[in-house]
């Protein structure tokens, strides 16, 4: 029989019954791989009802830190007979399926190696609570992998010590369950694997985290004290990463007592309102949501947009139209976001690629909005927000100072004779505010959001309110030298081709990079980081013949962005898209590229 072969490179997942305990012991393993010095991308694939669907997990496990997501299964852990049919499509030839044999069966084909371990029988033999029994199956396997790929068990001993910490009656049994499919695979199965894990370092500086995660704790670092949100699949664990974090590191100095506020709003719109309002008084205070949300916050933002109030919003953007599909990722929202509200509005996006990126921005998208007196859109998505990612280690450096913007103090407006919100005093686009009561006769707290000139007074002159539209305009062109700045695979162009990509697509893109340079096609790419574009962003298309604009989208929004804002002609732009709710391949992103450039179609997404 033909068996995949291969050290510290496969892919491997688990189909399990949403609701079963599954998602903590998949996970699990994914951290001892990580932990034996090996970079993992895990993915939980789930549905979006309580329990009861299939469900899955997928880890791809790459020693060349290749992390996004590969088509083709090396090994199924096939724990539900439901999905049995779809589960075995996808196993490669020579693949290894593992399943529980407490009741047989035959899946029909004959070019994989099927491993049988009757974990419900082994379970009910040495557990007597039935509800113990379900969740110690999945250990089991855990277990069985451990042995199967000969990897060190003490690993997972260590993660379960850790895991229950604080609840040691735990530990035992969970052990022992790991034991029982350890042990199970010593006697049954020793060396009939020919995939392996070896201890290796490529980890070392690298840590295993969410970009929610990352994110939650960025808002922490980067001065926010408030947080008003409202739950939505995926966003919801920012928001909570955000409390969790504050809990512990946002304690008043000399005191027990934490100095943070975090509200659960009776809705998004409600998010937003509470979120301008304490930036309004001078707090730093975000919202997170996904599209669903945007839609409902669209009047506020454009009131933030108008009155000029610093907000910052985290987008984690997930399959759509309407409710579309809660759990599953996509790059849908770019224009919702950009352009959002009615009227003449444009938006600061800020677009993160790793969790490393998600703390950056998450901090710095706070001295934007203050710096620019605007809302500033952290734009995310499913995929990099709610999964697992080996990452690069945090970096903070405690000298740092917050960028609060163009803030007048008391004895500044005492030297002035007259105070005006919406003057253009340094020609920038950007006016000098204060906090309300500042000053108690200088209307060093007046705010508008309906038409009005440079004093905050109502108007409906149109001149006035043109002028205003305009000066708001300048402030959008400033914002694009404050943003930050796209990177490129290399410094100076070499090739009239181009690719432009961004967010959680750069996984994919790098290895597709390394494979289109294999087959010695010469290509330059930048990957995008946040709108409004750079002078950088233009030079590069300006430099190319021919483009490619890789998006996880239907409509090719990033391309709809560029030609609108930048005049591009649509000819010079070549669309690669993917919307099946799944991350985007690299495999699926050099195929679409060769058959354009071969002049063959190509199946689209």
């Amino acid at each position: 029989m033909k068996k995949i072969s291969s050290i510290n490179d496969f892919v491997i997942k688990f189909a399990n019954v949403n609701g079963s305990g599954s998602a903590s012991a998949n996970q699990m393993f994914a951290k001892g791989v990580f932990r034996s010095g090996i970079p993992v991308s895990p993915k939980n694939i789930f549905p979006s009802n309580i329990q009861g669907l299939p469900t899955w997990f997928e880890v791809r496990v790459n020693e060349k830190g290749y992390l996004g997501r590969r088509e083709g299964i090396d090994i199924s852990v096939a724990m539900n007979p439901q999905s049995y049919g779809d589960d075995i499509k996808e196993l490669k030839s020579g693949g290894y399926l593992i399943y529980d044999s407490s009741w047989k069966r035959d899946f029909g084909r004959e070019d994989i190696n099927v491993l049988g371990i009757p974990l419900t029988e082994l379970c009910v033999n040495e557990f007597s609570n039935p509800k113990q029994r379900l969740l110690f199956k999945n250990l089991g396997y855990v277990g069985f992998l451990a042995s199967l790929l000969k990897m060190d068990k003490d690993i997972y001993i260590s993660l379960i010590n850790e895991q229950f910490r604080g609840k040691e009656k735990l530990i035992e049994p969970n052990v022992k369950a790991l034991e029982i499919g350890y042990s199970y695979a010593e006697e049954n199965f020793k060396d009939f694997c020919d995939i392996q894990v070896n201890k290796s370092n490529k980890t070392e500086g690298l840590i295993l985290t969410s970009g929610n995660d990352a994110a939650g704790l960025g808002c922490v670092y980067g001065g926010a004290t408030f947080c008003a949100w409202y739950p939505i699949t995926p966003s919801t664990s920012l928001a909570e990463s955000y409390s969790d974090y504050s809990e512990k590191l946002r304690i008043e100095i000399g005191t027990d007592k934490n100095k943070f506020a975090f509200i659960q709003a009776e809705d998004e719109l409600a998010a937003i309102g509470m979120t301008i309002g304490a930036n309004w008084n001078g707090a730093r205070g975000f919202t997170a949501t996904s599209g669903p949300g945007i839609s409902l916050m669209s009047e506020f933002i454009g009131l933030a947009y108008f009155a000029e109030v610093p907000s910052v919003i985290f987008d984690v953007q997930r399959g759509g139209p309407s409710t579309g599909m809660p759990t599953r990722t996509q790059q849908s929202d770019l224009l919702a976001c950009a352009y959002a509200s009615h009227g003449d509005t444009k938006h600061v996006l800020l677009i993160p690629s790793d969790p490393n990126e998600c703390f950056d921005f998450s901090i710095e998208a706070f001295d934007l909005a203050d710096r620019l007196q605007t809302p500033v859109i952290v734009l995310m998505d499913l995929d990099l927000g709610m999964n697992d990612w080996s990452t690069k280690e945090f970096d903070w450096d405690d000298t740092k100072e917050y960028d609060k913007g163009k803030v007048l103090s008391k004895e500044d407006l005492d030297g002035m004779e007259k105070f005006g919100r919406y003057l253009d005093v340094d020609g920038d686009g950007i006016p000098y505010r204060t906090y309300p009561g500042t000053h108690p006769n200088k209307g060093a707290y007046f705010t508008r959001g309906t038409s009005h000139d440079e004093y905050a007074r109502y108007t409906e002159d149109g001149d006035k309110n043109a002028e205003v539209l305009s000066r708001l305009l300048k402030k959008y062109q400033t914002a694009s030298e404050l943003v930050p700045k796209p990177v490129f695979n290399q410094e100076k162009s070499t090739s009239s081709i181009g690719i432009i990509y961004f967010g959680s697509t750069d996984c994919s893109m790098q290895e597709t990079l390394d494979q289109l340079d294999e087959e010695n096609l010469n290509v330059d790419a930048m990957r995008l980081r946040a709108f409004p574009f750079n002078l950088e962003v233009w030079e590069f298309i300006e430099d190319h013949d021919l483009l490619f604009i890789v998006e996880q989208n239907r409509d090719g929004q990033m391309r709809t962005l560029m030609m609108a804002e930048g005049g591009i002609i649509p000819d010079k732009l070549v669309s690669i898209l993917c919307f099946d709710g799944q991350p985007i391949t690299a495999s699926y992103i050099k195929n679409k590229i060769n058959a354009h450039l071969s002049g063959v179609p190509a199946k689209t997404a």
